[in-house]
């Protein structure tokens, strides 16, 4: 597992740092899950637990699509892994491969970075039917961070879970 990571500047502007900490956790899923066969990725932490680095994955696909596309482009589409609107779909992995799941995943990363940019200020709002509530793209991007975090630390575990990789 090689860190190819770029952490962002300390005197960034807002923006540019918060754009910056959301690709270094992009970025940091990515590193866990390298070099991993489909049958490592599908590896779960404790079944019953359906918590695997290709749920992951694929949660964070939808994640993204829920955050950027559907609730700050405000476009009408479906869910990822999903016919209804179960978050928990993605953790059904099955025989889903990594390939499958990171194509998705990549996809939409690039939709939120294309809405990211597109928009005029980190003021910009969207609605948030689950919340009731418009939110900021600055929450937006400050959530995201987030929810990469807290699963960049299970990644963290599932992947020394794996192979006994640690770090970063």
């Amino acid at each position: 597992m090689k860190d190819t990571r770029t952490g962002p500047s300390p005197t960034s502007a807002e923006r540019e740092m918060l754009r910056d900490f959301l690709d270094y956790h992009r970025d940091t899923l990515a590193m866990k899950c390298e070099g991993l066969s489909d049958a490592e990725l599908r590896l779960r932490s404790m079944p019953p637990s359906t918590l695997s680095l290709l749920a992951l994955v694929r949660h964070m696909a939808e994640v993204e699509r829920a955050w950027f596309r559907r609730t700050i482009n405000g476009e009408d589409i479906g869910w990822v892994w999903s016919d209804g609107q179960d978050y928990q779909e993605a953790f059904r992995v099955g025989a889903a491969t990594g390939a499958q799941g990171f194509a998705a995943w990549r996809v939409e990363v690039e939709h939120s970075r294309r809405i990211e940019r597109g928009a005029e200020s980190l003021d910009l709002t969207g609605y948030h039917p689950k919340w009731e509530s418009e939110v900021s793209l600055r929450m937006v991007m400050l959530h995201l961070i987030h929810e990469y975090a807290r699963h960049n630390g299970h990644a963290d575990l599932l992947r020394e879970g794996v192979d006994g990789a640690t770090g970063a």
